[in-house]
C-alpha cells in the first residue's frame, strides 16, 4: 500500500509537472507572465518558495501531489495578461501542456525499449511511435463509444485505480514503471485536450468561439465555466473513486 501511494505521488506530480512546464515555456515564449510554478495540490497551503526567476517565483506547496502554473499575481485572481493575449499565444499556451506529455512520454518509451528491449535507436524510435498512436487510437475509440452509449465507464481509473496500478507497476521494477509512466503521460495529454470546461481543451473550444464571432468571451464566463467544469470534474472523479475502492475490497 505504501509503494502504491509512494509510486502514484512520484509518477504523477512528475507528469503533471511536465504539462505544467509546457504551458511555463509557452507561456515565457508568447511574452505573457507566470507568477508562480507550484509543486503540489493548487489549493493546500504554500510552504516554502524555493527561488524566483524573472517574475515568477517557484514554490512548494502542503499536498505534494501534482503541481500548477499561475498566470495571477497574489490576491488577483484575473490573469489579465493571458486573456489580453492574442487567440494564437493563448492557443499555444493551452495546448504546451500536453505535447509536452507527449513528447514526454516517447522520450520514456524510447528509453525503455532501448534499455529493456535492447532494441537499436531506429527500432526504439519507430516502436515508441507505434505506441503513441495505438494509445492515441484506443482513447479515441473509448471515448466515442462512451459519448455514444456503446460502452461503459469500466475503462475509467480514478486516483485509487492509477495508484494500485503504479504500486503493481513499481512492484516489477524501474523500467516497467518508467513504461506505466509514459502511458499515464500520453494518456494525461490527451485527456486534457477534450472540450470540457475544467481542460485544457475547453479553453481552446472558448477560444474557437471567440475567433468564431471576432469577439472575445467576458472573463466571468471564463470564470463561470471553469468554476462548473471544476464542480462536475469533481464529482466523477469521486463516483469513479468510490467505484474504484469498491473494486479493491470485494
Amino acid at each position: 500500500m505504501i509503494t502504491s501511494l509512494i509510486a502514484f505521488i512520484v509518477v504523477f506530480t512528475i507528469i503533471v509537472l511536465v504539462h505544467e512546464l509546457g504551458h511555463f515555456i509557452a507561456a515565457r515564449h508568447s511574452g505573457v507572465k507566470v507568477y508562480e510554478f507550484s509543486i503540489g495540490f493548487p489549493f493546500s497551503p504554500k510552504i516554502a518558495t524555493l527561488f524566483r526567476h524573472k517574475e515568477t517565483s517557484f514554490t512548494l506547496r502542503l499536498l505534494p501531489l501534482g503541481g500548477f502554473v499561475s498566470f495571477s499575481e497574489e490576491g488577483d485572481g484575473e490573469a489579465k495578461e493571458l486573456f489580453e493575449a492574442s487567440w494564437f499565444k493563448r492557443a499555444l499556451i493551452m495546448s504546451a501542456g500536453s505535447l509536452f506529455n507527449v513528447i514526454f512520454a516517447f522520450l520514456i518509451f524510447t528509453t525503455v525499449f532501448v534499455i529493456g528491449k535492447h532494441l537499436p535507436f531506429p527500432d526504439a524510435v519507430f516502436l515508441s511511435a507505434k505506441m503513441l498512436w495505438e494509445i492515441l487510437a484506443g482513447t479515441a475509440v473509448f471515448i466515442f463509444n462512451l459519448i455514444s452509449g456503446g460502452g461503459s465507464m469500466e475503462g475509467l481509473t480514478g486516483p485509487v485505480g492509477i495508484a494500485s496500478l503504479a504500486g503493481q507497476a513499481a512492484s516489477k521494477g524501474l523500467l516497467n514503471l518508467m513504461y506505466f509512466t509514459g502511458i499515464l503521460s500520453m494518456s494525461l495529454g490527451i485527456i486534457n485536450l477534450l472540450p470540457l470546461p475544467a481542460l485544457d481543451g475547453g479553453q481552446l473550444s472558448m477560444l474557437l468561439i471567440e475567433a468564431i464571432r471576432q469577439k472575445p468571451l467576458s472573463l466571468r464566463t471564463y470564470q463561470v465555466v471553469t468554476v462548473l467544469g471544476m464542480s462536475l470534474f469533481i464529482i466523477l472523479t469521486v463516483i469513479v473513486t468510490y467505484r474504484d475502492i469498491v473494486g479493491l475490497v470485494t
